[in-house]
Order: structure tokens, then C-alpha cells, then sequence
């Protein structure tokens, strides 16, 4: 089980970024600030006054971590996550640029970053997408529409594992599934909708629930039909990200599934608020614990995260803020802020799940979304497709295809997925296979009595699916078969 080098102190396993090490530079600003950093100490169960001033520093904290440039992000982690942190602090990541100067603000470098054609490697995950979609979203950039050839839905939907329907990546490494439900489920479009047809969201939905261990937490491997895996303790940090999938998803607090993976982080809390995780008790595990209880609605401050002490998890990871300064150790007794722990506390303190809808900023003239407006013809990018016939195997890809003009049609990108989905598959036959006219037949399921082909985009009410239909950049699409 590898570890992700932090700021000297090394960062919880369990967690998104566990797929593949990399290392951290600490910002000189950052290393600044430890000159004068003082103990950890202890405090009652916080207060809105108190968690307010919490959030406040720690995102002034956060606005040090910046490069010269205005980036946050390079070609590693670096402190992408600080789109989100800033975003549940009510923060827009279009305010923070360095010195002032709007040009190199935060959010239109890492725009640039993610539609550069090498982001994020030769060799991506499907979590570079997960995490990239969730960010972005944070950071009011439309996650389907970053630029004419990037749509991170459609680099998500890219690896759906049809031999295992509902699983994103390799199954083995079950977080890759988890962030597929929290990016689709979290990234909503400009106007709030639901980008994603419900059906998928429920696949996953039905694949982190197979994967809760006896205990009623989740770490992050697959656990599903392997009765040792299952018997094995669960992971805070892992409960607490499953946890936000599913609530994220639709499913609410009162299931059973959702008041085990409760109950069993309750179960490690200890009478200083912090709950024992796998590498110990640290800030980052609390951390992603809450933003699972906050995503839920569940109050990480009273009923059973109320220790007999009157300790609460929102009082230990607020213990671990140094002050002056504003950042967060890593663990108990660290003399120096990590830069990654301060992104999952400041999103944790703030009421953060795993990414939050971008604020308006306060800059003159920047809006609340910046997205690709249009095809650009000669390109070539992506779209997201959904197929449902009505037998339960839904089938999902990424269609790759060029444009020629600013809009396509329904019909051109069936057709493109017919050579160019991935995975393979998606779409085998249409009928018509030409024309203006309405989709009669897909994948040889064909349209009888009051079952019909129908299509939505991006989450709209499905209406009769016709090969005219205007399709734009960006367009997530949802085919589905029934009456």
C-alpha cells in the first residue's frame, strides 16, 4: 500500500490521489509562515463564530499557496483541491490571483492547464478526470465544456468497465468508482440540473454498496464478493468519500447503508474529536469523514460525534490550524502546515462535501461560469452518451468524433459512436442510418406501440429522439427506450 509524499509528514492513503505517489513542493510563503507557528490546542466544540474565523484564515492560508503565475496546479496533485476548499468557503477561485493581477487568476490558469492536450499524462487515471471534473466545477468552469476539445464527463465516461457495469477503471482500485459518483453526481450544469441520466448514478450507487465491509465502512479497494475483503476494517477517509457518493447521488441520510457507514465512523471517534484512522489520527482523515457527514446533511457536531468529552471532529481538526497563519498540520504534534491537509480542512470546516457550486466572484467583469460556448469545426473532443433500452445493462461511453461545423446532430454523433466509443460498443446499429427523421431503432431494440426512443441532454425531460436534434459542445446525451 503506497503513500503520497506530503509536507514532510506524508498524506492519509485511502484517498483519491493514493493511485499514484507524487511528490510536493512546499511553497516558499508556506514555509514563511512557520516561523511562527505554536502548539496545538485544545478547544470546546467549536462555534459558528469560531468555525467562521477557521474558514477565514485557512483560506488566506490557501491564497499563499498560489505561484507566481497564479497557478495551483502543475502537472502533478500539487493544491488543485484548493478549488474546492475555496468554493465551500464561499470563495471564488477567479478572485485569488497573485498581486492583483486578474490576468493570472487562479481559475483562468487552471482553465488553461486542463485543456492543454498532454493534461494530465501519457498514462492517465480515470481519477485524474474525477478530481480535474470536481475542481473545475468548484472553480466555475463548466467540467463538460473546458474548451473546444476537453469535456472531463466525457474523459470520465471513457472508463466505464462494461464487463463490470457501474465500476469506473479498474475495479481493484475502488476510489476510481466512488469519485465517478461524486464528479457525476457533484458536477451539476450551469443551471443546477443533473447532468447524468439517474440510471447511471444508480449503477454506482448499486457497486458502492456491494463494496461496504461488515463493519459498515469502505476503504479503497474492491471488496465486492470477496468475503475476507468484506470482513476487513474499514477506512475513515474511504467512508467518508463513499458516503458523500451516495448522498450526492440521491440516496438519503436514513438508509441503511448510509446510517451503518455513520454509525462505524462514530464507532472511531475518540475523546478529542479525532477519529482513528488507518495512518492514525490526523487531520486530513477527519477531514474527509465530515465533508462524507456534511454531503449527507449529518451534523458532525452533536448526537454520536459528540464525544463524552464535548469534544467534536470540527474541534480537532480546528485544533490542528496554527495561528498565526491559518494553515493546518497534518498531524498532532507537526511543526509545519501541509498543504494538502489544509485543502481538506478548509473544505471540512466550511461544510464542504467533495466540491461545491462555484460563488460569483467579486471581480469586475469575471462571471460566475466560463465555458466553451461552441464546436469548433476541425477539432476533434468528445461527448458523453448514455444508453438505456429498458433491461437494465445500460451502456455508457465517451463518442470521439470532429466536428465541421458548431453544432452537430443526434444522428451524427450515433453514428460516430457506431467507430468511435469508448469502450467499444456503446452503439452497434441505428436506424435510420440517414435523414432528418426520428430515431426508430438502436442497437436492434426497436420502437413499438408506446415505447419509443427518447433523448435528454444534459438531464432535460427525454423527448422523442430524432437525427436533427441540434447537439452542442459539451452536451451530455441520454438515450432511453420506453413508453
Amino acid at each position: 500500500m503506497s503513500r503520497t509524499p506530503g509536507t514532510g509528514t506524508g498524506t492519509a492513503a485511502p484517498r483519491i490521489r493514493r493511485l499514484r505517489p507524487r511528490a510536493l513542493a512546499v511553497p516558499a510563503a508556506a514555509v514563511a509562515l512557520t516561523l511562527a507557528l505554536g502548539t496545538p490546542t485544545a478547544s470546546a466544540t467549536s462555534t459558528p463564530a469560531q468555525i467562521a474565523a477557521s474558514k477565514t484564515n485557512g483560506v488566506a492560508y490557501l491564497k499563499t499557496l498560489q505561484a507566481a503565475d497564479g497557478s495551483y496546479a502543475g502537472s502533478g496533485l500539487s493544491n488543485e483541491w484548493a478549488f474546492s476548499a475555496f468554493a465551500a468557503a464561499g470563495t471564488a477561485p477567479a478572485d485569488v490571483a497573485p498581486g492583483g493581477d486578474t490576468t493570472k487568476n487562479a481559475r483562468t490558469v487552471y482553465r488553461n492547464l486542463l485543456a492543454t492536450p498532454g493534461w494530465p499524462s501519457a498514462t492517465p487515471y480515470v481519477t485524474d478526470y474525477e478530481r480535474g471534473t470536481l475542481n473545475a466545477y468548484a472553480a466555475g468552469i463548466d467540467p463538460a465544456r473546458v474548451s473546444a476539445s476537453r469535456n472531463l464527463i466525457a474523459d470520465i465516461h471513457r472508463y466505464w468497465q462494461t464487463a463490470e457495469p457501474g465500476y469506473f477503471g479498474p475495479s481493484g482500485n475502488f476510489n476510481g468508482t466512488v469519485f465517478a459518483g461524486l464528479a457525476l453526481a457533484g458536477a451539476r450544469t450551469q443551471t443546477g440540473a443533473q447532468r447524468v441520466p439517474q440510471a447511471l448514478l444508480d449503477t454506482i450507487v448499486t457497486r458502492i454498496r456491494a463494496n461496504q465491509h461488515n463493519d459498515g465502512g469502505w476503504d479503497y479497494q474492491k471488496a465486492e464478493g470477496d468475503p475476507t475483503r468484506l470482513a476487513a476494517p474499514g477506512d475513515i477517509d474511504m467512508t467518508g468519500a463513499a458516503m458523500a457518493a451516495l448522498c450526492t447521488a440521491g440516496v438519503p441520510a436514513s438508509d441503511p447503508d448510509v446510517v451503518q457507514g455513520r454509525d462505524f465512523l462514530a464507532g472511531k471517534l475518540t475523546s478529542t474529536g479525532a477519529f482513528t484512522a488507518m495512518y492514525g489520527i490526523n487531520s486530513s482523515s477527519n477531514a474527509w469523514a465530515v465533508s462524507g457527514l456534511n454531503a449527507c446533511g449529518i451534523n458532525p457536531q452533536t448526537g454520536p460525534f459528540l464525544a463524552p468529552s464535548g469534544k467534536t471532529p470540527i474541534d480537532f481538526v480546528i485544533a490542528q490550524q496554527f495561528t498565526p497563519g491559518g494553515g493546518f498540520r497534518y498531524k498532532p504534534g507537526d511543526t509545519s502546515p501541509s498543504a494538502y491537509s489544509s485543502t481538506d480542512a478548509v473544505r471540512a470546516v466550511a461544510g464542504g462535501g467533495f466540491t461545491a457550486a462555484p460563488p460569483t466572484p467579486v471581480t469586475p467583469g469575471a462571471t460566475r461560469w466560463v465555458a466553451q460556448s461552441a464546436f469548433t469545426p476541425g477539432t476533434a473532443t468528445r461527448l458523453a452518451l448514455t444508453i438505456d433500452d429498458g433491461s437494465g445493462a445500460l451502456k455508457v461511453c465517451s463518442v470521439a468524433f470532429t466536428p465541421t461545423a458548431g453544432t452537430t446532430t443526434l444522428g451524427a454523433v450515433l453514428d460516430a459512436a457506431t467507430t468511435g466509443a469508448t469502450p467499444a460498443g456503446c452503439v452497434t446499429s441505428v436506424t435510420p442510418a440517414s435523414g432528418t427523421g426520428a430515431v426508430t431503432a438502436v442497437n436492434g431494440t426497436a420502437n413499438s406501440g408506446t415505447s419509443v426512443w427518447k433523448a435528454g441532454v444534459d438531464g432535460s425531460a427525454p423527448s422523442a429522439a430524432t437525427r436533427d436534434r441540434v447537439i452542442g459542445v459539451g452536451d451530455t446525451i441520454a438515450l432511453r427506450y420506453g413508453s
